[in-house]
């Protein structure tokens, strides 16, 4: 169909802001500095190449995501350590803070609780900022790696993509039959992967990560968290993923424990306070 007379007028308007961030409460990031500063480390996983771990991550901690042996990126699940029911919202933290994540962004939960569930405290990635392409790290854009699109595409049965590494490792850790942890297994933060859209086509499209060992990306627990996370089969990323043929390394994630009344001040945020009426 042919264009209108006023087309030009008409793309020419201006985007407004959908979800104005003025009016959300800032996280305390120099009190999470100081704290993580002196802060020990409890405990620590490491995630296989190709696979999935899980660990706890108890309320006013950090939860450190280390590169060890080479680029390699990792899809990332949150959920509430004490209600599975809550977990991270990928599509809610993309409209308050957009595509991709940084030091300051929160991750949100799900309805009916939206809540900042943990805060980016540090990003070693924070230099690489939007390239030529519209692309940048972290992105709450993709929604893992999966079979069943691969199914679709071309017909494989592949069970090492993230949706099924985290499916067995939820399953694990929280001794649930697969069917049930892959109910709740959800949209990821797609950690240290470099992603966008094409400008021509809309497509979502990614390139290779500038991860290296040593980046890290680091999350402060505003609530308790279970953080299971794939070492993803695409390696960094910057051919394929769902397959055995890119390198893929794994990954390592520690949890660091704050000094006592180091967090002086801090409260872990309360569920969404909507009445959940909904009009009724």
């Amino acid at each position: 169909m042919s264009a209108p007379q006023d087309a030009a007028m008409r793309r020419a308007v201006k985007p407004v802001i959908c979800y104005p961030p003025e009016t959300l409460t800032l996280p305390h990031l120099a009190l999470y500095k100081d704290a993580r500063r002196a802060a020990d480390k409890i405990d620590e996983v490491i995630v296989p190449a190709r696979e999935a771990s899980s660990i706890e991550v108890p309320k006013g901690h950090f939860l450190k995501i280390t590169s060890i042996e080479g680029p390699q990126v990792g899809d990332l699940n949150l959920f509430n350590l004490n209600n599975l029911e809550e977990r991270f919202f990928s599509g809610k933290t993309r409209a308050l803070h957009g595509t991709h994540v940084t030091t300051g962004d929160r991750l949100w939960s799900n309805f009916p609780y939206l809540r900042p569930i943990a805060t980016v405290s540090h990003d070693t990635l924070d230099w690489y900022g939007m390239d030529e392409f519209g692309g940048s790290v972290h992105d709450v854009i993709g929604t893992r790696c999966d079979p069943y699109t691969g199914n679709v595409l071309s017909g494989t049965q592949y069970h090492h993509c993230c949706h099924s590494n985290l499916t067995r490792a939820l399953a694990d850790a929280r001794n649930l039959p697969l069917h049930e942890a892959e109910r709740l297994v959800h949209d990821v933060l797609n950690v240290f992967m470099c992603t966008g859209f094409t400008r021509d086509t809309g497509q979502y499209f990614m390139k290779a990560s500038p991860v290296r060992p040593g980046d890290c990306l680091e999350l402060f627990a505003e609530i308790d968290i279970l953080a299971v996370m794939s070492a993803c089969p695409g390696g960094d990323c910057g051919s394929e993923h769902s397959s055995d043929t890119a390198k893929c390394f794994p990954m390592l994630m520690e949890v660091w424990k704050p000094k006592e009344g180091s967090l002086e001040g801090w409260a872990s945020p309360p569920v969404n306070a909507y009445d959940r009426s909904h009009g009724r």
